[in-house]
């Protein structure tokens, strides 16, 4: 059998290794600014093992390859690492450091492992450390074995920056800063660091092209009293851009300098940064004479909030998706059965959908087009050996978004291609109460997400039924779909200080799988508002404001409780009124029916 081009690349990672006495090599899934989607320039998972999963961490020692991911790729893991001379190892629980602790057991007294201290958290470095000192081993944070041997590699994008505009920021780029620094003065820091791009491009009102699905710019800054440090690839920023910056004291320096930079800071001063976020090798950049200060960066906190203006675009925003929506499902009913329809199809045609809209750039995330037993995994995504035809029978899930200026989008619906049996009805319904019911929450203001979660789960735990994913994320304003600190989930680990607040934004996505059969899940995105003062103090509850039908055919109406009819009946009416001015006459009545009031 010939030795495959990963076998190769393996064998020569591990000449490296000897030759930089390395007893193990730790190699993430990630980039320099760890955020969830990475440019193909940093896909060096994909480029040593061929697999191209999206999450997972290798490790390899000098007997021994393992790349270790979770349940949403094992399949595919099998598959791509056939003849690669990497091991499956499955996490049993997402996001956990198995990794790390398979290493604390292997590792012997005077071991050294090795890792790109640019690709892990401090966070990591610190579990790491820890780990290996108990071993006897230590950590090498400069071990960046793949540059020297991917001589084809991909470069970094080059598309440029451009500024988002205050109609779609609500707050000039002055005014966040003058906020942050306020927030920098109570805390008595001097410097905050900032290395999730997403925050930068939120702070600056800034926006880019260098990542997959989120308008993000590689980028790093460091803020101080009276200046921001901007370190850019100087390339991508146009010149009336840099002019702007210049205007509100935003310095432009290379994008390689900023450890440079940070290694310069002055002694006695008290640098702030957020250790989940902040990649290992600017922390140890950092000189011992500063004092560090630990917590979730100033802007993770302020951009979770939105303003008047974002929630306003947002608003609008959600009716040119229903809009699009509306015509995508009336265009699926229509079709399938009478001309070749795929997963893969459907998805392009979405997107197609999307992209004619003003102001959309473009998806938000991989949309997830899952027909029967395909959607019954959460993440599934279909390519070419998975991808299969839909026919006029059984459940079809869509989970799809788009990027707009005036905000992100992200929303799942579940439709019957034929007639649903009775428990497709039953557990379709049972999933959706818990939409229902958490959409309906009021509750008093410094609830936690957490706290929240058992709302959208009873209904299923009633009938000894679950699902394993949590139930919401918060969500940018055209930044990543994916944005926290807030979510709701069974776990109370993670930003405990982060309650729900008036302004949040958080997807609402109950859901039920049958493994092999199919799944479903109605997902929709809340905006937390102010409700009513009472005697017990200040409560909040949530407006829905995605705009979108429900399947009626999927719904057992006798499962539902008499507010939970009531609120998804004026939804549907909320829907149709919203929508049915924008759309072509034969699209209005064909939603007019699909919202039409259910009654017992």
């Amino acid at each position: 059998m010939p030795v495959s081009v990963y076998m190769k690349r393996l064998a020569a990672v591990r000449a490296l290794m000897r030759k930089k006495k390395l007893d193990a090599l730790i190699i993430p899934s990630a980039d320099p600014h760890l955020g969830e989607y990475v440019p193909d320039h940093w896909r060096v998972i994909r480029w040593l093992t061929g697999f191209t999963g999206s999450a997972g961490n290798v490790v390899i020692t000098r007997t021994f390859a393992g790349l270790w991911t979770d349940s949403r790729y094992f399949i595919q893991a099998e598959e791509q690492l056939v003849g690669s001379g990497f091991e499956l190892v499955r996490l049993k629980v997402p996001h956990t450091p198995e990794h790390i602790d398979w290493l604390k057991e292997k590792a012997r007294k005077g071991w050294k492992v090795g890792v790109d201290g640019r690709l892990i958290s401090v966070v990591i470095m610190k579990l790491l450390i820890s780990s290996l000192k108990a071993s006897g081993a230590t950590l090498n944070l400069k071990a960046d074995l793949i540059t020297p041997l991917w001589k084809d590699r991909p470069d970094l994008p080059g598309d440029s920056a451009f500024e988002l505009d205050v109609k779609y920021a609500g707050l000039t780029r002055l005014e966040k800063l003058e906020r942050v620094r306020e927030v920098m003065k109570t805390m008595k820091v001097d410097y905050q660091l900032l290395t999730a791009t997403d925050d930068i491009m939120w702070l600056l009102n800034l926006r880019g092209n260098d990542v997959k699905y989120s308008p993000l710019l590689l980028s790093y800054a460091v803020v101080s009293p009276s200046q921001v440090i901007f370190f850019a690839d100087e390339e991508k920023i146009p010149h009336e851009v840099k002019a702007s910056l210049d205007s509100d004291s935003v310095v432009l320096l290379p994008y390689e300098t900023v450890t440079s930079v940070l290694s310069h800071l002055e002694e006695g001063s008290v640098v702030l940064l957020s250790p989940p976020s902040t990649p290992a090798a600017l922390y140890r950049a950092l000189p011992r004479s500063v004092d560090i200060a630990e917590d979730l960066s100033i802007p993770t906190r302020m951009k979770a909030v939105k303003n008047e203006v974002e929630l306003k675009n947002l608003r609008k925003v959600m009716v040119d998706d229903g809009v699009v929506l509306t015509r995508f499902f009336f265009w699926l009913e229509k079709s399938v059965g009478r001309e070749e329809i795929t997963e893969m199809s459907a998805a392009a045609k979405i997107d197609e959908m999307r992209s004619t809209q003003t102001g959309c750039t473009g998806p938000s995330f991989s949309t997830i087009a899952a027909y029967n037993e395909h959607a019954a995994l959460p993440h599934y995504v279909p390519d070419m050996k998975t991808d299969v035809r839909l026919k006029k029978e059984g459940i079809f899930l869509l989970d799809s978004g788009g990027q707009y200026y005036g905000g992100t989008t992200d929303i799942t619906r579940t439709v019957a291609l034929g007639k649903p049996d009775a428990r497709m009805k039953k557990e379709f319904t049972l999933a959706l109460r818990g939409t229902i019911d958490l959409a309906m929450a009021r509750f008093p203001r410094g609830t936690k997400g957490y706290q929240l979660d058992i709302l959208a789960r009873k209904p299923l735990w009633d009938n000894y039924m679950n699902y394993g994913h949590g139930t919401g994320h918060g969500v940018g304003s055209f930044l990543n779909v994916h944005e926290g600190p807030q979510t709701i989930g069974t776990s109370a680990s993670g930003d405990m200080k982060t309650s729900m607040e008036p302004g949040m934004v958080i997807s609402d996505e109950p859901a039920f799988y049958r493994p092999g059969h199919y799944g479903f899940r109605t997902e929709n995105l809340l905006v937390c508002c102010t409700d009513t003062e009472s005697e017990f103090g200040s409560f909040l509850s949530f407006e829905t404001v995605t705009l979108c039908y429900i399947d009626r055919e999927l719904i057992d109406i006798s499962l539902l409780d008499d507010s939970e009819l009531q609120w998804l009946n004026g939804y549907h009416e909320k829907v149709y009124r919203s929508l049915h001015r924008y759309l072509e006459p034969e699209l209005q009545i064909w939603l007019r029916a699909k919202t039409m009031p259910l009654s017992r």
